[in-house]
């Protein structure tokens, strides 16, 4: 236990503790970095396929049969 308690051990310790702490906080910031991108990556694929959808139904005429659907409830509402 003496050897800890030497200053030289001491700095020594302390220069392990910092290098692998500085080591740690890099892995976690690139995973970090990762993460996100690939959640920006997935958010535009999920706006393609969204976009890809309402084009898709806008050329089955989708749109046109819910909006005389709706038109048809409010009249026999009213």
């Amino acid at each position: 236990m003496s050897e800890i308690q030497d200053p030289k051990s001491v700095q020594d310790l302390t220069g392990v503790v910092q290098t692998l702490l500085q080591q740690m906080q890099d892995k976690f910031q690139t995973m970090s970095d990762q993460i996100i991108g690939r959640i920006d990556e997935m958010s535009g694929r999920i706006d393609d396929l969204e976009k890809n959808i309402a084009d898709l139904m806008t050329q089955a005429g989708v749109d046109e049969v819910e909006g005389e659907n709706k038109a048809k409830e409010e009249q026999g509402s009213a």
